[in-house]
């Protein structure tokens, strides 16, 4: 029998964000990425180029900073794309649920032609109503919704910055693929799960009442529960199950069964990942930023004490083998004693399963990768300079 063909790690090229020079910093150390994974190589001349990323919630000044996008941008157009940056509109009330409320936040966030050299364009249109549907062959969907401005991209460069997640575990290029390239019905489709509240947590406070999507939280009378002789209940059949409410509650009152739903969750947001690339072969590359490893997506109105240290900047053609790298880096470092770990500090332990104990970030990773959209074994190629060692 002839041998079976070995498996060739996907390469993963890194750099510590250390400097000791006026040359070498953040911004010189993308270029350098850039070209070491060859990612001009992945666009043609006047290519519609779309460089994916978050523009960051009001409140949050954790997301990606203009000034590192605009030297994508700058590699783009010399490599002769005509790149635009996007992202598609939120599942919850805020603002970035609208293109016009988004736009003001991009611009509020310093993503301006000016700033960056590139337009903004949101990718579902101005309610969420851009998309088309993308046939694939999933365990949970054999169709996935994606926004018209990242199918119709001829090619894509996808910045995320790597960070926990309260649902998914951690967020890196993986979930910003799944999540920030479906419009508002696709976004649904992946959450599914659907929330409950804790009467006798509930202090009937109300901030989780407003950022509804689908005003589905009311008010239960329930005397001697509280103060106020009520708390908060959740029309499960009008909720969409986007978890806005249980980040905002402070008393742990909104809870979800993760035993049975976070490993489902997990796995249509890879679906939804591999259906947003699937017309894209040889045409995506991806930049993960190990900077400020908050416990929390960028969705969110603030930006906690990250859980470790910065680590890097890493660059990939492969999602998964670059989600898997971020995510090992991130578990070999000494966690943060003030951070929202309340255990996992130590080297080698799992830095998000410490902050939110009920996540399994490893199933999108294997369903990913059981999907075709990358292999976890990865070659991770150090690239930084020795000046910074």
């Amino acid at each position: 029998m002839p041998a079976s063909k070995k498996s060739v790690p996907s390469r993963v090229w890194f750099t510590d964000i250390r400097a000791r020079s006026a040359g070498e910093n953040k911004v010189s150390k993308i270029e350098a990425l850039f070209k070491a994974a060859g990612f001009a190589k992945l666009v043609e001349k006047g290519d519609l180029t779309a460089v994916k990323l978050h523009f960051g919630e009001p409140g949050n000044d954790t997301f990606i900073g203009p000034v590192f996008v605009r030297k994508v941008v700058e590699l783009l157009k010399a490599a002769g794309a005509n790149p635009f940056l996007t992202d598609t509109n939120t599942l919850y009330s805020g603002l970035r649920h609208n293109a016009v409320d988004h736009l003001n936040t991009a611009t509020a966030h310093g993503f301006t032609p000016a700033t960056v050299g590139a337009p903004v364009v949101i990718a579902d249109g101005l309610r969420g109503n851009s998309f088309r549907d993308v046939r694939i062959k999933g365990k949970h969907f054999k169709t996935v919704s994606i926004a018209d401005g990242i199918l119709d991209a001829r090619s894509m460069i996808v910045l995320s910055h790597f960070k926990g997640h309260i649902m998914a575990g951690f967020g890196g290029a993986i979930k910003n693929l799944a999540m920030g390239c479906a419009p508002s019905r696709g976004k649904c489709a992946q959450h599914a799960s659907r929330f409950s509240v804790d009467g006798e947590k509930c202090t009937a406070c109300g901030r989780c009442m407003a950022p509804c999507p689908q005003a589905a939280i009311s008010w239960a009378k329930a005397p001697g529960v509280n103060k106020k002789g009520k708390h908060a209940r959740i029309d499960k059949e009008q909720c969409v199950g986007c978890g806005e409410c249980m980040t905002l509650c402070r008393y742990g009152a909104i809870s979800i069964d993760w035993k049975s739903e976070n490993g489902p969750f997990n796995e249509r947001m890879a679906e939804y990942a591999y259906g947003a690339v699937k017309d894209k072969p040889g045409r995506v590359g991806y930049i993960n930023f190990l900077l400020n490893i908050t416990p929390d997506c960028d969705c969110v109105g603030w930006s906690d004490i990250p859980l470790v240290p910065d680590i890097g900047i890493l660059a990939s053609h492969d999602p998964v083998a670059l989600d898997k790298a971020c995510y090992d880096l991130v578990n070999a470092r000494q966690g943060d004693v003030r951070s929202r770990l309340t255990c996992n500090h130590e080297p080698g332990a799992d830095k998000f399963k410490g902050a939110w104990s009920y996540t399994d970030g490893g199933v999108q990773l294997a369903h990913a990768e059981a999907l075709g959209l990358g292999k976890e074994e990865y070659e991770l190629v150090d690239i930084t300079p020795p000046s910074a060692e």
